[in-house]
């Protein structure tokens, strides 16, 4: 009865892509198809193959493990928050257990940024990916590339490629910013909830982002514009004209193209840029990451406090009464759909609806000490929905980068969208937890 109930949800979630569509003609519903099968196979062989399990079980530990080195860096500072030897099992706060681990982490993900294997892999998973999906090449490229480096950072370095292409197409790139969570990140995940869902979770995002944006704001683009100006661009004037550079790496060789009026490429131009000395670079890196760290920890207090208020005047009308309570009532039904029975559907909704208004941070934090006694169905649909960065303030956050990158126009297009933007990521969240949820039980 209950995988009858999951495998609806599944169903269910994608008719309302399609219900909620901008233009329901639009839709290439081959591409949908291939990219369903595609999260499907990839979700049996997760989760269900020993290889796929293997792979899973090897990349937490290896996140496990980068997490106790950084426990080394913590302890020479920190003695008392983490026990003599640097690597309690069971950390004294939140602080040291998710936040501290990633001064190692996003200076880690930067070098292979700086040596120029992390474009090469973003470059060419890229092209994989949109080989088999059949969706235009930067939409996909973007979705790895938000996989790695994070959302506002992904939009950064593709500020030229914004720049020229349409504001309907800058629409779909922020609806699937909504979904995708930085692999800088993970380790702090990890170390709340079950690592091997968490893992699972994040090719599943990456993909239902793009499927997803498809449905919600199917957009043609044709062959001409189909192409990746730069990664990681930088921005020159020749004649008037502005023109992207770099590919990804910071010794990678830019070629400069400048248009003319029929949008043929008028000259290329190659050039290298000055390559940034190794410690000022890693120097930049780390002060980078305790931004992180802080804004992160910022947040959390924050929401915590602002649900905690909106709790207690709520209290004030009826003492039942609470913002979870309120967030259950709503989204119980697409609870119930992930195949749960309804008094757990209940609870995992409260859940979802607090993550939705706060952080994923704020209730793998509360949940963390309970999630190992739920049982493997429970454990898997809860993570997978909770591993993503689709709430209210990432909706602010996404608007607030691309005021900076693109022009008014664009901007208001995607003001007026700004209702599918949270509903796409509410949907690739919850698509994500139904296809893992059918494997795990």
């Amino acid at each position: 009865m209950y995988l009858a109930l999951n495998v609806l949800g599944v169903a269910v979630f994608l008719a309302l892509g399609w219900l909620f569509s901008k233009d329901r003609r639009a839709i290439r519903w081959q591409s949908v198809g291939l990219m369903v099968a595609l999260n499907l196979v990839i979700a049996w062989f997760l989760t269900s193959f020993p290889a796929g399990r293997a792979v899973v079980r090897g990349a937490a530990d290896g996140f496990a493990w980068l997490v106790a080195i950084a426990y080394e860096g913590i302890n020479f500072a920190l003695q008392d928050w983490v026990g003599p030897t640097g690597t309690d099992p069971a950390p004294v706060n939140f602080v040291v257990s998710a936040l501290l681990p990633i001064l190692l982490i996003v200076p880690l993900f930067d070098i292979l940024s700086y040596i120029g294997f992390l474009p090469w892999l973003i470059r060419w998973v890229g092209r994989g990916l949109s080989f088999v999906t059949r969706q235009p090449k930067f939409e996909t490229f973007f979705a790895v590339e938000m996989m790695f480096l994070g959302n506002t950072e992904a939009l950064a370095v593709s500020r030229a490629q914004l720049k020229q292409m349409s504001a309907q197409r800058v629409v779909t790139i922020a609806m699937m910013s909504m979904s995708c969570v930085t692999a800088a990140l993970i380790g702090a995940y990890t170390q709340l909830v079950p690592g091997e869902f968490v893992l699972t979770a994040v090719p599943l995002n990456c993909i239902n982002a793009l499927l997803v944006a498809s449905l919600l704001f199917p957009v043609h683009v044709p062959a001409e514009e189909d192409v990746i100006v730069g990664v990681g661009a930088v921005e020159t004037t020749t004649a008037g004209t502005a023109a992207a550079s770099t590919e990804a790496a910071p010794s990678a060789t830019t070629t400069l193209e400048t248009e003319g009026a029929d949008g043929e490429t008028a000259g290329k131009t190659p050039v290298r840029p000055a390559r940034e000395p190794f410690f000022s670079f890693l120097g930049d890196s780390i002060l980078g990451a305790g931004k992180i760290v802080l804004i992160v920890l910022a947040n959390v207090i924050a929401f915590v406090a602002l649900a905690a208020l909106v709790n207690h005047l709520l209290g004030l009308i009826n003492p039942a009464l609470s913002l979870q309570a309120i967030l259950g009532v709503v989204l119980f039904v697409p609870a119930l759909l992930l195949g749960l029975d309804p008094a757990t559907a209940f609870d995992v909704s409260q859940m979802m609806g607090l993550k939705l208004v706060t952080n994923e941070f704020v209730v793998m934090g509360q949940i963390t000490g309970d999630i190992g006694g739920f049982d493997r169905h429970h454990q898997a649909v809860l993570t997978v929905f909770l591993t993503s960065f689709a709430n209210l303030s990432t909706v602010g956050m996404i608007i607030g980068a691309l005021k900076g990158l693109v022009d008014g126009e664009k901007n208001d297009v995607i003001s007026r969208n700004v209702w599918r933007m949270l509903v796409a990521g509410i949907l690739v969240s919850l698509l994500s937890a139904s296809l893992v949820g059918l494997f795990v039980w």
